[in-house]
């Protein structure tokens, strides 16, 4: 499948970690003129049944991945190298490039400000969020990207599950390149697309 522009696809829960709030999460992915990445994730669900962070004031603040959080890896074809971006629903997040597989760490840049929105409501949360390309190093303009999208939802006794484009065999984890997912070819000419390269 390829759709110009703009694709919109639904994560899978890893079968270990069952989930008895959430019903489905869809993300949008938009890839606009200017080179941005606008995601939109949409958590579909008993929302009354999860620890959903509160919100604060927009900052940087490591360790959302611990709690309730929707996730984007961003790798280039071919290179070992990669980035991931955690959003809160509190509107915190985090960025962090790697080298290769957990090979990295922050990067504290607050340029990198994804401006994000969260809206609820009885049994959905919406939460929009918009990365630079231009602001990561060592991505070029003509770059193939693959993205991983990826959540982590926590429910009122404290279970975590985890939901992802495609996980890899074993347990769950996110910066497999196998959960890279989605292709986003941005071509000399100007013609960009998404393409889904595999079934999750």
């Amino acid at each position: 499948m390829s759709v110009a522009l703009t694709s919109t696809t639904v994560l899978t829960r890893h079968l270990e970690t069952p989930s008895r709030a959430v019903r489905k999460i869809e993300v949008s992915v938009d890839l606009t003129k200017t080179g941005k990445i606008a995601l939109g994730y949409i958590l579909h669900g008993a929302l009354d049944r999860l620890l959903i962070p509160p919100l604060q004031t927009p900052c940087r603040r490591d360790g959302l991945w611990r709690h309730t959080c929707f996730e984007s890896f961003i790798g280039v074809e071919n290179s070992p190298a990669y980035f991931e971006f955690n959003f809160s629903p509190s509107a915190e997040w985090a960025a962090y490039a790697f080298r290769g597989y957990r090979d990295g760490g922050p990067i504290e840049n607050d340029d990198l400000d994804p401006k994000i929105v969260v809206r609820r409501e009885v049994e959905t949360l919406d939460l929009s969020a918009v990365i630079r390309l231009d602001r990561l190093p060592a991505i070029q303009s003509d770059a193939t990207l693959r993205l991983g999208l990826s959540a982590v939802i926590e429910e009122s006794d404290g279970r975590l599950s985890y939901w992802a484009l495609r996980h890899p065999p074993g347990k769950p984890d996110f910066h497999h390149s196998d959960a890279f997912a989605l292709e986003i070819q941005r071509p000399v000419d100007g013609v960009n697309s998404i393409a889904y390269t595999g079934k999750s």
